[in-house]
């Protein structure tokens, strides 16, 4: 019988010291579920160190070892949307290389594609990190479900499994401005959650920075919703109202006591307040008309430098209620691999849990 495939997907920027560590602990895990075939698709983003080297040197050892290899640091974002067109396993499994992502939960994970899932999501606690960090999260996305039109969960990130179905689902949205957390939740496919305990960098330091993740941040707000611009809207008009209420108070005061100096306050908190508020606004429509602006443009996400692999995005087609084994991507080399057929039936509910 053939064997269902599970693709690895690792986004790697400057991550030199993680890649045989990473691959080690897959591999170690993927043996232990030997009735599945398994690739891991490493995406260099530009890496400057020697991440791609090493990569490289994996691949003509390893045969489960694929790699793409961007022309320059893309971001993140492009890395995923190239592992996932790139990726031909009914599954898909994204982590980051740091280790930050346990491998031991891929068990977890295929369990809950085994049981119907067409999204397994891996979701961590905050302990470990700094107060501020997790108070500003908190916050952040209490605001951020008040005002977008899909549900972000604090701790869910990219750690997820992914049916084929699921893949293609998000492949078919054709947007320049990705992110990827949103789209996510928005393709609307039933998720099963696994909690997990937040685990610290293995090695090397973070790429996030604070300006990084503010960002990213914005980019989550003004993705999915038009509100800002309809925020904009709404305080124009009580501007305008509190204005006309101030000329009213103002005629009334010359009606009943005559003609006076305004005060130098009064003007300047006007114009201070009110330039604000259209500052504010022409920041919102601007941040709106320059996305228009890069989707008009239609530049690729990325440009392949070096790759060992071929676009999988069409490898399979569309199934139904259900993905059988007949037939799937078959992985080479993989003939020593005892075979065992696995039917996965999907779940078609659009609620996530």
């Amino acid at each position: 019988m053939n064997k269902l495939a599970v693709t690895f997907v690792i986004p790697a920027f400057n991550e030199e010291q993680s890649i045989d560590a990473i691959y080690e602990a897959i591999k170690t895990e993927m043996e232990k579920h030997s009735f599945y075939r398994f690739e891991i698709l490493f995406i260099d983003d530009g890496s400057t160190d020697k991440t791609l080297d090493l990569i490289k040197q994996k691949s003509t050892h390893c045969k489960e070892v694929k790699y793409i290899s961007f022309t320059r640091n893309f971001g993140k974002e492009s890395s995923i949307l190239a592992g996932l067109k790139y990726a031909k396993g009914d599954a898909v499994i994204m982590m980051d290389a740091d280790l930050q992502h346990p491998p031991s939960l891929i068990g977890e994970l295929l369990h809950g594609f085994e049981e119907g899932y067409d999204q397994v999501v891996a979701k961590r606690d905050r302990k470990g990190d700094s107060k501020v960090r997790s108070f500003m999260s908190s916050i952040y996305y209490h605001l951020v479900n008040k005002v977008v039109d899909v549900e972000l969960s604090d701790g869910e990130g990219d750690f997820r499994l992914l049916s084929r179905r699921a893949v293609e689902s998000l492949l078919s949205l054709e947007e320049g401005n990705r992110f990827s957390k949103g789209l996510y939740s928005w393709i609307g496919y039933e998720a099963k959650i696994i909690q997990y305990k937040n685990t610290p960098r293995k090695n090397g330091d973070s790429k996030w920075s604070f300006a990084k993740l503010l960002n990213y941040g914005i980019d989550g707000v003004i993705s999915f919703n038009n509100r800002p611009l309809r925020l904009c809207f709404f305080a124009g008009i009580w501007v305008l109202l509190l204005a006309l209420l101030y000329v009213l108070y103002i005629f009334i005061q010359i009606v009943q006591r005559g003609i006076s100096v305004p005060g130098y306050f009064t003007l300047i908190s006007a114009v201070l307040i009110i330039g604000g508020i259209q500052l504010i606004c022409l920041g919102i429509i601007g941040e709106y008309i320059g996305r228009i602006y890069f989707e008009t443009k239609k530049r690729p996400h990325y440009i392949v430098k070096k790759s060992n692999v071929v676009d999988g995005s069409n490898v399979f087609k569309r199934y139904g209620k259900s993905v059988s084994t007949s037939p799937p991507f078959v992985f080479e080399h993989a003939d020593s691999i005892p075979e065992k057929e696995l039917v996965v039936e999907h779940k078609t509910s659009n609620t996530t849990k």
